[in-house]
């Protein structure tokens, strides 16, 4: 018997509009906000196993393992400490110059890990990019994963380090916690701001250190903040208060020392902290979402 076809009623339609009445979607479509959270969200564990992945390559060949995630912040305060303490004496303007400048150091590192370790994370992941599909944001949000974890040992260093120094034990304390949530919501919108301009520019590997070195520096993360207001004035001032930066360092001594010079009043902080981690946050998210598509491409 010959073959024999039947046309369909939808036979003459435009191919957007069969391809709607049957469920399909442009090959490479760029998908919804709302859709791509929920991919995120249901490759969570596979960010999960990726961090985990991270975290023993990088350290499982070391004799000391783990344990350099708490000592690389304290060797870093210790030398800052050396120069900038006893050669410098800048502690002779300061009653616990110590907890003043480790709290500075320990901060200050979650974030410049952060970004360094998201410049490279698109370009240094290509080829499981280019084998698998999946969220391509799951990548800069494993970087912060994996710095997040190092910090919950390196804050149980600090406050030890606070609490030998002399200072007390208050509820003030409780403050660790919004102001870590706020610094990591920021550090996830700036992981895939800087993975972005990463996946672009390549040279911009080259000059985070640089560019983080500065940053250091305009923190006040190895001197007081009183030395801003001794040496700028105006708006000048006012720019380097507004620091996202010195504003994260400045709760977190709030939070765990007594009587500590401060940029500005905390309520001031909290809301500058806030208004940063929205703007970054969400920002930096956007802007990686609106380039999913490229990545791994050329």
């Amino acid at each position: 018997m010959a073959q024999t076809a039947v046309a369909g009623n939808d036979t003459g339609l435009p191919m957007k509009e069969l391809a709607k009445r049957h469920g399909l979607s442009a090959a490479g479509a760029l998908p919804g906000l709302p859709l791509y959270i929920r991919q995120l969200w249901a490759y969570r564990h596979f960010i999960g196993a990726y961090a985990n992945a991270k975290v023993s390559s990088s350290l499982g060949n070391t004799r000391l393992g783990m344990l350099w995630q708490v000592l690389t912040p304290l060797f870093n305060a210790a030398v800052y400490y050396l120069i900038f303490g006893v050669i410098l004496a800048g502690t002779k303007d300061m009653d616990n110059f110590i907890a003043y400048l480790c709290t500075g150091v320990f901060v200050f590192g979650f974030t410049s890990s952060v970004v360094q370790g998201g410049v490279v994370a698109v370009t240094n992941n290509l080829g499981l990019i280019r084998a698998l599909h999946f969220p391509r944001a799951s990548l800069p949000l494993a970087v912060v994963l994996v710095e997040a974890r190092n910090l919950i040992a390196s804050m149980a260093v600090l406050m030890s380090i606070v609490l030998i120094t002399g200072e007390p034990l208050t509820f003030e304390w409780l403050l660790i916690v919004p102001v870590l949530l706020l610094q990591t919501i920021f550090n996830m919108g700036l992981a895939m701001l800087t993975a972005r301009l990463g996946s672009k520019i390549t040279d911009v590997k080259q000059l985070v250190p640089f560019i983080m070195r500065i940053w250091m520096y305009s923190s006040a993360v190895i001197y007081s903040v009183e030395q801003f207001e001794k040496h700028l004035h105006g708006w000048q001032l006012r720019l380097v208060e507004a620091n996202p930066m010195l504003v994260f360092i400045e709760l977190m001594r709030h939070a765990l020392m007594e009587d500590v010079p401060l940029a500005d009043t905390p309520t001031r902080l909290w809301i500058q902290s806030i208004a940063w981690t929205l703007i970054v946050g969400v920002g930096g998210f956007v802007y990686f979402w609106r380039g999913e598509k490229g990545y791994g491409r050329g």
